[in-house]
């Protein structure tokens, strides 16, 4: 009975632990699928863009050039003042700030509850340590108006930060509010000595985002910085793909791998033009970010005459060449500076497209037709230029390649020479050349950085205008519009600047270079940014296709 009694309770006693095994069994299984469901939602919760570029992000070091890229630095770092459509400027880490009435004194109240990256906060203190790691290099910066006047910093106090110039300089904002080298590292970025330029530990900056991971040449991952003192993106993550070929990059984003292309030449009008008319993809243009210019530099014996340099400016059908080379997606330039920068508002009267009265020029300047020759003669001389292009710029190509064709109509001889671009802008410098493509620099270093080249050695603009009659009165000019406290007399300085540019016909505008964007319909509120050189990303959303 016992034996019997035993039996069964062992019966009972398996029968119970087999039932509790498969319940606790049970509930693992329900606690994987909820866990594993719960993994998923999040995933499928997280809103990410994928986009590409064509070179690796680099150091993303704030105070230093190459190879490091712009838009990816402007994620990270942020300037004092922020630059905003038709050159507004607003406040960023400095949230006021006052001018001495003699310009020279900038006393810049700091935002407060700002932090970095890593929580350490943002303070004079800091603001000080990065100008002085810039101004260390001073020589690397010079190109900066900024820069060469720039006497003294100083901490007023924990959020009051003052800098004194050696005289006065009116874009001083403007040059604080570009994405390099006047942006901010934080404290543990910085190496023992200070000293940015041979690099930094980390990138710890007070942007709204993070560098995440990071494979070079490969690609770059940006989270939201959880310190962040301004409005969250809406956007948990940005991954960033290198993909140096346009065509890879077209097709990549046809597949579904990118969201986003978005840039300068970054694809080509062709292609642009294809996913523009396809209705599964969304394109935008941006206003003029920059004029591609062609440079008729006059000291060159045959181009120091106004009237020669006028009838090359005439002698070809900007508008019909603009049209068929860029498949209208720039426009034709009447002016050397788009009027969406400050002080370019200005009244001048463009330069029309006219064979007969280009010819009537050339005539009257004593270049004539011998009879039975293709190339106008002057004593003895053939009216004959080199002009120089990027050879790998299909645009520059084409172009060079229509004006030759259309001044050989004037019997005007082209030769044409492609050159890396780096042997293209080093004859620049040195004024080696007769006839050159340039653009100018776009916001925010527009207009004072132009007018500033037009007046000063080194940059090669200066050169191609020696040659003026009134070059010393128009240097004189822009140096008082650069240093005057005067808004009246600064927006009359450069209506007179402007002017003798467009009269003199020695930068000959061609057109409006544009920004491109195509991007997948799940992409929402894209806005490209004010500033040629910030990343697109404040503001943009993900939703559904």
């Amino acid at each position: 009975m016992f034996a019997s009694h035993r039996k069964s309770s062992a019966f009972l006693l398996a029968t119970a632990l087999l039932l509790l095994l498969v319940m606790v069994g049970c509930s693992n299984t329900d606690n994987k699928k909820a866990s594993s469901s719960s993994a998923s939602d999040q995933a499928s919760s997280t809103k990410e863009i994928t986009m590409s570029w064509p070179r690796d992000i680099g150091t993303m070091n704030p105070h230093t050039y190459n190879p490091s890229q712009l838009f990816a630095q402007s994620m990270l770092y942020e300037p004092l003042i922020s630059y905003q459509k038709d050159g507004k400027l607003e406040p960023a880490l400095a949230e006021s700030w006052t001018i001495s009435d003699d310009g020279k004194v900038y006393t810049f109240k700091l935002r407060q509850g700002v932090k970095f990256s890593d929580g350490t906060p943002f303070n004079a203190e800091i603001v000080k340590k990065n100008f002085d790691a810039v101004m260390k290099n001073k020589d690397t910066h010079s190109w900066l108006g900024i820069v060469g006047v720039l006497d003294k910093t100083e901490v007023v106090d924990d959020h009051t930060f003052r800098m004194t110039l050696t005289e006065s300089y009116y874009p001083v904002l403007q040059d604080l509010s570009v994405v390099r080298p006047f942006r901010f590292l934080g404290e543990a970025g910085f190496p023992d000595d200070g000293d940015t330029s041979k690099g930094i530990k980390e990138p710890v900056g007070t942007g709204p985002w993070m560098l995440a991971d990071y494979k070079q040449d490969e690609y770059a991952v940006f989270k939201r910085n959880p310190n962040y003192w301004g409005t969250a993106p809406k956007v948990d993550q940005i991954t960033v793909k290198i993909i140096p070929d346009g065509e890879t990059r077209v097709l990549a984003f046809e597949k579904g791998d990118l969201d986003l292309i978005y840039g300068e030449g970054v694809i080509s009008l062709d292609a642009f033009q294809q996913l523009r008319d396809n209705d599964e993809y969304v394109t935008q243009l941006s206003d003029p970010v920059g004029t591609r210019d062609l440079l008729l530099n006059s000291s060159n014996p045959k181009l120091s005459d106004v009237r020669v340099r006028m009838a090359l400016q005439q002698g070809f059908n900007k508008k019909a060449m603009v049209e068929g080379v860029t498949a209208g997606l720039e426009e034709p330039a009447d002016t050397v500076l788009s009027k969406n920068y400050p002080y370019t508002n200005v009244d001048l009267k463009p330069i029309e497209y006219d064979v007969e009265q280009s010819k009537a020029l050339l005539d009257e300047a004593g270049w004539k037709q011998p009879a039975g020759g293709t190339v106008r003669e002057k004593d003895g001389q053939p009216l004959e230029f080199e002009m120089i292009f990027d050879k790998t710029d299909p645009i520059q190509k084409a172009m060079a390649e229509t004006i030759q064709a259309e001044w050989g109509e004037l019997g005007v001889k082209v030769n044409l020479t492609g050159l890396e671009l780096t042997v293209q802008i080093k004859r620049l410098k040195a004024n080696d050349f007769d006839l050159y493509f340039w653009y100018n620099y776009g916001a925010p270093y527009d207009p004072h950085s132009f007018i500033n080249v037009v007046a000063s050695p080194g940059f090669g603009i200066s050169e191609t205008l020696s040659a003026l009659p009134m070059k010393k009165e128009l240097d004189e000019q822009v140096h008082a519009a650069l240093s005057s406290t005067d808004e009246t007399k600064r927006q009359k300085l450069y209506g007179s600047i402007l002017t003798t540019l467009q009269e003199q016909s020695a930068i000959v505008p061609i057109s409006y270079i544009k920004k491109t964007a195509v991007y997948q319909k799940k992409i929402k509120n894209f806005v490209f940014p004010a500033n040629r050189d910030e990343n697109p990303f404040v503001g943009i959303e993900v939703g559904d296709q």
